[in-house]
């Protein structure tokens, strides 16, 4: 084979090696020197091209001078690595991994079987028990963590971006279990889904509904929450009622379940149901018709930020959003009355204005919620933390980006799960480390939208969380993905990057050294330590960045994970891209180890 078939073969079976490096692999075992491969000597390329020497040196380590791990030196790796460390589960995964017929007969493992084990999910940092439920799902919602996106019909930003139902697929299949419907007017009577006072085009009511009826339990059984931001008139909320009912069927929850206290949250355990976010109107009623005018929760926090906002914006960046609010969307002028249709579709999650702290916790009515913007929720933390927390374990509370925020950017959601907010929503049409954070949190119970709360937020205060020191020993990276093919010198220069983030004390960054021009194999062999005084509370997020002296480095890769789901020993990253995909074959390889301070 010519150097151009060998780069062929490398594509095809998924291998992107930078050219200078494959050209002198290459020319090493051309013994031949007639710049062709043949027999032996492609048989020596291919060993070399997968040659993992840290592997070689953790193999050697366990099996002596014989080069082959027995089953007994296989269990002493797997207690080491913290694991089940019995002869039986030595056995069990030499069957399964050792490619070596012979060697698998004898209840041996080569070096190619301990390397395959280490690449598979057996391997993987993330404890593949939490890639299931596996936590309780029997308490109140409001003991949960639960996946949320705002402005869940934009596919871009939200000043000129396509609304689509799509959006609504994308999140519901990535795991969300809130979506926002921001609802206005429409024309021939029916309701429509967009960003209102802007250029976001425009999608049916029923269309978004009849999506979320055909993908809102693809993904994960558990209930879904529909965020109601209504603009309607009576006519067109009645309307949006009967197309849920029509639409969701016995998907939508219309009453109180049997033989459990109205007024208490329910379970996650409500599979395969539909909760309507809104306002409800008081009982018995005592206006005419049914109907009542009630503030919206959401609506007035919204004007209120958005108007503190717009003093701190630049002048030229006010001008433009002020032409931007004469785009008048049709709000009905009822709009701030309930139609008793949409009213009685709100069982559990009813909107209210948020009525303070102390009445709130003097008074608490789970089932009522209360919306707070990202700069309202971090006010409440500064000013009154420890009360939000006990606010929160006893009722829903939901936090949303700025209103004001052009690119649609996010905010960190980690500051607002510290103090327990379960509906932390986000812009998921934008990638960042933000979004990365959120799928890590959600990582660890199976990716089903709802991950339940450490006990000092569930019961506060609580016993004090236990203390960990975190040692993560960052060793090699693998087959990391070229980030200009465009540019003949692309091959990165790569370095490490270990966050946590948590309870503030606990949020820190450590990284590696930087390895110059190689993104097939760098070797670091350094050690980054933290000290977690809330470890179940904390994400670990595995960032990958190429180096650049002159401007700012490229993200590269990520993972991020719960330190709780997190394994020890020697194991595998699998990275992602900057918008989730996967970057296979690209991994780094790792040793962690915690110890109780």
């Amino acid at each position: 084979m010519s150097f151009r078939e060998v780069k062929s073969m490398l594509r095809m079976i998924n291998i992107d090696m930078d050219d200078d490096y494959a050209y002198k692999l290459f020319k090493e075992c051309d013994h031949s020197s007639d710049e062709r491969l043949e027999g032996r000597e492609l048989e020596e390329f291919c060993r070399r091209l997968l040659r993992r020497p840290e592997l070689e040196e953790l193999f050697g380590r366990y099996s002596g001078e014989d080069c082959v791990l027995s089953a007994e030196e296989l269990r002493d790796f797997l207690r080491d690595q913290g694991e089940d460390a019995s002869l039986g589960q030595a056995h069990a995964i030499i069957r399964t991994y050792e490619l070596n017929e012979k060697a698998r007969q004898q209840d041996l493992m080569t070096l190619d079987g301990f390397m395959m084990y280490l690449l598979s999910a057996a391997g993987d940092i993330l404890n593949q028990e939490h890639t299931k439920v596996h936590q309780d799902m029997s308490q109140p919602l409001c003991h949960y963590f639960i996946s949320s996106s705002h402005n869940t019909y934009l596919t871009r930003n939200q000043i000129g971006g396509t609304s689509s139902t799509e959006a609504y697929v994308r999140a519901l299949m990535a795991g969300c279990r809130c979506v926002e419907l921001d609802c206005w007017e429409g024309s021939d009577g029916e309701p429509i889904v967009y960003h209102g006072h802007t250029l976001t085009s425009k999608i049916l009511f029923r269309d978004v509904i009849e999506s979320i009826r055909d993908y809102a339990f693809k993904q994960s059984p558990y209930p879904v929450i529909l965020s109601l931001e209504n603009h309607c008139g009576l006519e067109q909320q009645a309307t949006m009622a009967r197309h849920m009912k029509a639409i969701l069927g016995d998907m939508l929850l219309t009453q109180p379940l049997e033989g459990q206290d109205p007024h208490e949250l329910p379970s996650p355990e409500l599979k395969g149901k539909v909760l309507v976010k809104g306002k409800k109107l008081p009982e018995p009623w005592h206006e005419p018709r049914g109907v009542t005018s009630l503030p919206d929760p959401e609506e007035e926090e919204e004007e209120e930020e958005e108007e503190e906002e717009e003093k701190l914006q630049e002048r030229s960046n006010r001008r433009s959003l002020q032409s931007l609010q004469e785009i008048k969307p049709l709000q009905a002028k009822d709009a701030s009355q309930v139609a008793l249709e949409l009213s009685a579709v709100v069982v559990y999650c009813q909107a209210v204005p948020f009525p303070g702290l102390a009445h709130a916790l003097r008074h608490p009515r789970p089932c009522e919620m209360s919306s707070f913007s990202e700069r309202k929720a971090r006010k409440l933390i500064k000013e009154a933390g420890p009360a939000l927390v006990r606010y929160n374990a006893r009722q829903l509370s939901r936090v949303y980006p700025l209103g004001l925020k052009m690119t649609s950017s996010n905010y960190n959601p980690q500051e607002m799960w510290n103090v327990g907010c379960q509906l932390v929503a986000l812009n998921f049409q934008t990638p960042g480390y933000e979004m990365d954070l959120n799928a890590g949190r959600f990582l660890g119970n199976g990716c089903c939208g709802y991950v339940l709360k450490p006990p000092c937020l569930r019961s506060p205060p609580g016993e004090a969380p236990r203390r960990l020191a975190l040692h993560v020993t960052v060793i090699s990276a693998q087959q990391l993905p070229k980030l200009n093919r465009d540019k003949g010198s692309s091959i990165v220069d790569p370095f490490v990057r270990v966050e946590v983030h948590g309870v503030p004390a606990d949020c820190a960054r450590q990284q590696t050294r930087h390895k110059l021009n190689n993104g097939f194999n760098p070797r670091w062999e350094e050690t980054l330590s933290f000290q977690l005084r809330a470890p179940d509370l904390a994400l670990v997020r595995f960032v990958v960045e190429d180096y650049d002296s002159t401007s700012c480095n490229d993200f590269v890769g990520q993972f991020t994970l719960p330190l709780g789901s997190m394994r020890e020993g020697y194991r595998h990253i699998h990275l992602l891209s900057k918008d989730g995909a996967s970057l296979s074959p690209a991994t780094l390889f790792v040793h962690v180890r915690c110890k109780s301070l």
